[in-house]
């Protein structure tokens, strides 16, 4: 028995084992073999459509994000936009507000100003009417001082007294 030059009986057995062999692998082993394989190919197929379906899902997400940043940016603009009318508008009523204070405190100081002036001036002739009375009455104390002098002057009033009297 040499194993280069079987035997029939020999070829006749390993014949046998072999389609016995492949008759249980056929039954048993290769369709457990093929449904995972099977099985495996499909998750592999599942896989890369899920995959493709999360790319998708990702380039949508991406296009989202730039529309929502640039709504974003247009609102930012807006808002800055509103805040620096805001802010002029503020400031000119701010500005307004001073000037009509500063007017209304300019004409105060004018009322009052004007007010101390006639103040002033009342007081000025008040005190030149007191000093003309007193130099008044000391020049008329000097040249009234004689007897003669005082009839003189009381006649002389008397006149101008009447005349008025005639022109009223």
């Amino acid at each position: 028995m040499s194993l280069v030059t079987p035997e029939f009986g020999l070829l006749f057995w390993m014949v046998l084992i072999f389609g016995i062999v492949f008759f249980l692998l056929a039954k048993f082993g290769f369709p457990i073999i093929t449904g995972s394989v099977d099985e495996r190919s499909a998750k592999i197929e599942q896989s890369l459509k899920d995959a493709e379906e999360i790319e998708a899902r990702m380039a949508e997400w991406k296009v989202e994000q730039a529309k929502l940043l640039e709504q974003t940016r247009k609102e930012q603009s807006l808002i800055l936009k509103e805040a620096t009318e805001a802010k002029a508008r503020i400031v000119s009523e701010a500005k307004a507000e001073a000037r009509q204070e500063a007017d209304k405190l300019l004409a105060q100081a004018q009322v009052q100003i004007q007010a101390e002036k006639e103040s002033a001036l009342r007081d000025v002739r008040r005190e030149v009417a007191l000093l003309s009375v007193q130099v008044a009455e000391k020049v008329l104390r000097q040249e009234l001082s004689d007897t003669g002098n005082q009839r003189a002057f009381i006649d002389q009033l008397v006149d101008e007294a009447a005349q008025a009297e005639l022109h009223s």
